[in-house]
């Protein structure tokens, strides 16, 4: 049975629940002592994250080395990675469309770029030297990607959201050699959302992300919604892709234990690859309402997106689609791996913030100004539509109940007790396509977790013990579990099945991940 909820309303994630009362370590208190701060104050500093007992978080060094990303060095980058004080837009990746089926032609190499402002350091990236083009697909139509993989190691792609069959998936099972070419096909059944794709290989995706391999995934449809949101890339239509990295001051890229712990780091925070520790980059709107999506690409930290002004941004959309209405809120608070949109409808200049606090060993704290939106428009826009979708609440009281705990033992990182660092070793969730569960996935530990799942989106029933509301009540992907804390979520497993390939569920902070917590999931047919 089912029950549909009214319109989402209500103040943003932190005002309730697990991010009201997650401040084991100071980290949310924190975030509201800056909240509001414009300038650079807290810029380049650098912090060494209260996560309570280092030798608890501690993990060791990752899977095999990433052949060619060593170390950096002190000359200066090429001048097109400097930072212009401009908005870089990701370029849009055009697909050629032929017989029904539009290909994505996509290359994994190595290069060099600033991450440090005036230092080089090696990088990676799709198409280019750091970070990767939008792709654009469009519900129902049948897309093909062809991935060369030039690295000089193994890899995957995972588009991180998706609904695809599991043999298309980019899991640790559809991992490629060096100078192979994958390529996955399928229907894009997504409704409109905004997505991502990165590596996903045993022990290497920390490593390979940090270096520059992520890029976002748009999906389109023609819903009322889509059809009344702003809608042209680049213009009114803008991806945000935040990222909170360790260097060295040679400009070496850290992913590990090791690295983090080394001394003499930055954490810089770059805003679709430049570094906004000491600029606040520009966008000219030409347009007076403003979409933007932000991916919070960075590997561990935790990024809260608010205004300068300390006025409210109009969230329409979590990870997996539109919420019900569009909703005021203050901030928007994303683990790793998350994605929010929302809309300005600007008459003056607005400074956008990320404040940053670390989900790690160690890692990022302060607030940055990393975009000022200036509009240059002369347009009206239409009030945005009552609705945006409907979203059915799960009525959970005849779905199958699991628990999924996620934990440690000593250096290693577990769920339900196994360390998945090979596929052999990792806990095996067994399911039946069309089941409807219910999960609770506990913390074990005293760390931050942020747990993802792939196949299906997510709806929260709790957040520690308490009922979602406002923007909560929207459909994820991933989401935060705070140290000793619990959420729990409701799903259906929906179209794919398969006795060979598995999704997987791991938490999203990509050094744990790396280290052990994550598990499989087979969906086999009933």
């Amino acid at each position: 049975m089912t029950h549909t909820t009214d319109p989402a309303s209500g103040a943003g994630r932190q005002s309730k629940g697990a991010h009201a009362r997650s401040g084991r370590d100071g980290r949310d208190e924190h975030a509201k002592e800056t909240r509001g701060r414009g300038g650079k104050g807290l810029h380049r500093r650098k912090f060494l994250g209260g996560m309570a007992g280092v030798g608890l978080g501690a993990v060791g060094a990752a899977g095999a080395t990433f052949s060619l990303l060593t170390g950096g060095n002190n000359s200066k980058a090429a001048a097109a990675t400097e930072a212009t004080g401009t908005l870089t837009v990701p370029d849009l990746l055009e697909g050629t469309a032929s017989d029904g089926t539009t290909t994505f032609t996509l290359t994994a190499k190595t290069g060099t770029g600033e991450v440090l402002s005036g230092v080089s350091s090696t990088t990676a990236g799709y198409n280019g030297t750091f970070l990767g083009p939008t792709m654009k697909w469009t519900k129902g139509d049948t897309v093909l990607m062809n991935i060369t993989n030039s690295l000089g190691d193994d890899t995957t792609v995972h588009f991180h959201g998706a609904h695809v069959p599991p043999k298309m998936d980019g899991g640790p099972q559809n991992s490629f050699a060096d100078g192979e070419t994958w390529s996955p096909t399928f229907e894009v059944l997504d409704e409109a959302k905004t997505l991502w794709y990165h590596p996903h290989a045993l022990g290497t995706t920390a490593e390979q992300v940090v270096h520059g391999l992520a890029g976002m995934i748009i999906v389109e449809d023609d819903s009322d919604a889509s059809a009344a949101l702003p809608s042209e890339y680049g213009v009114d239509d803008i991806p945000i892709i935040l990222q909170c990295l360790a260097v060295d001051s040679s400009g070496d890229i850290k992913y590990d234990v090791t690295g983090y712990l080394s001394s003499g780091l930055s954490y810089p925070v770059l805003c679709n690859g430049t570094n906004v520790d000491s600029t606040t980059l520009g966008f000219t709107a030409t347009k007076k309402r403003t979409r933007f999506r932000v991916l919070n690409a960075s590997p561990a930290d935790i990024l809260t997106i608010q205004r300068g002004d300390g006025g409210t941004l109009t969230q329409i959309a979590t990870d997996q689609g539109y919420l019900t209405e569009a909703t005021e809120v203050t901030t928007i608070r994303l683990v790793a791996g998350a994605r929010a949109e929302f809309v300005l409808d600007l008459e003056d200049a607005v400074t956008l913030q990320a404040v940053v606090t670390t989900g790690w060993i160690r890692g990022g704290s302060g607030t940055y100004d990393f975009l000022t939106v200036t509009p240059d428009a002369s347009d009206t826009p239409e009030d945005l539509p009552s609705t945006l979708n409907t979203i059915t609440r799960y009525d959970t009281s005849d779905f199958t109940a699991r628990t999924i705990t996620l934990g440690q033992s000593g250096q290693t990182m577990t769920i339900n007790g196994s360390a998945g660092t090979s596929m052999a070793s990792m806990a095996m969730i067994s399911t039946t396509l069309d089941a409807e569960e219910v999960w609770t996935i506990k913390n074990g530990t005293q760390l931050e977790h942020s747990f993802h799942l792939h196949d299906v989106p997510f709806q929260l029933i709790e957040i520690n013990g308490e009922e979602p509301t406002g923007v909560d009540l929207g459909w994820f992907d991933t989401y935060e579990v705070v140290g000793g804390g619990s959420i729990k979520i409701a799903m259906k497993f929906t179209d794919f099945a398969d006795d060979t390939y598995m999704y997987m569920l791991h938490c999203h902070l990509l050094q744990h991940e790396d280290e052990g917590m994550m598990a499989s999931l087979m969906v086999t047919e009933s």
